[in-house]
């Protein structure tokens, strides 16, 4: 199960706030070479600009990173997923998560209501192979493990895969999201890519209390992150130096890596993702 999930997704893709996506990027992202687009920010679960942007490419792979499942019902999640199923086999995979406390006002026993939202959309039909777990933590890895085909970690270094891969054991797909720049200047780079992490991230405690976990102090984490942690979190540099950075993911044991590339507002991102593909050796 696992190794044809893997082998869908491919070992790089794209990870974009879902109203950042138009088709014509999807497209974009596509023809570049990523093997999957991973929808974030929480997209509706009707799931209908998946529909879309599945139909607007023909072999490009949709995730959701990810469907809230304080906002949407799993009745609606598993019938909207059943839709893309049939219509695009092989090409669609459910990512869903608790999302963080201090944005929904209803977040209580996160564990146990993602726990029942898991079980509600297996019983309403969603094969466990298109489905994938927001996880950091132990316990939420071990229900990704255990009841989904994987995990997808966001905002974490390879360490946390490392550890992630010995929790979730050699089967399950891994699939963390890592920031990139591609800026020669560490400066200006580390700017950017602070800019995106601080706000909202080293704000929201599940993140925090990840990466203290992780070994990192109330004063990597004070002042928008120490320049360690921002290097630990966002790989940037020359295309080839962010890409041999990417690869540290695969080599710390994950399957596939979600890219999130930072750039300036308004800018472009095509430009750069064609060249970090060409740099990751793909197309």
């Amino acid at each position: 199960m696992t190794e044809q999930l893997r082998d869908r997704v491919g070992r790089f893709g794209i990870w974009r706030a879902n109203a950042q996506v138009t088709t014509e990027l999807a497209a974009a992202i596509e023809q570049a070479g990523y093997g999957t687009l991973w929808l974030g920010s929480s997209p509706g679960g009707d799931l209908a600009q998946a529909d879309e942007l599945l139909g607007a490419t023909s072999r490009l792979v949709l995730g959701t990173s990810i469907v809230n499942i304080w906002q949407d019902g799993p009745e609606q999640v598993a019938r909207s997923t059943a839709r893309l199923v049939e219509r695009y086999p092989g090409r669609f995979v459910l990512g869903v998560g608790a999302g963080h406390p201090e944005a929904t006002q209803q977040y209580v026993q996160p564990y146990q209501a993602l726990t029942a939202y898991v079980e509600a959309l297996l019983g309403g039909g969603v094969k466990q192979e298109d489905l994938v777990l927001a996880a950091l933590g132990p316990r939420v890895l071990r229900l990704a493990a255990g009841r989904a085909a994987g995990a997808i970690p966001y905002l974490v270094p390879p360490e946390h895969t490392r550890q992630a891969r010995a929790i979730l054991g050699p089967e399950p797909l891994l699939a963390p999201e890592h920031k990139a720049v591609l800026d020669p200047d560490p400066e200006r780079a580390r700017a950017l890519g602070r800019s995106r992490v601080e706000s909202p991230y080293l704000g929201l405690v599940n993140y925090t209390s990840n990466l203290r976990r992780l070994g990192w102090s109330d004063e990597d984490l004070a002042n928008g992150g120490s320049d360690a942690l921002i290097d630990a979190l966002v790989a940037h540099g020359p295309a080839d130096q962010v890409a041999a950075q990417l690869t540290q993911q695969l080599a710390a044991g994950a399957d596939h890596v979600a890219i999130q590339l930072l750039t300036e507002p308004g800018a472009d991102p095509v430009p750069a993702y064609q060249e970090l593909a060409r740099a990751l050796g793909l197309g």
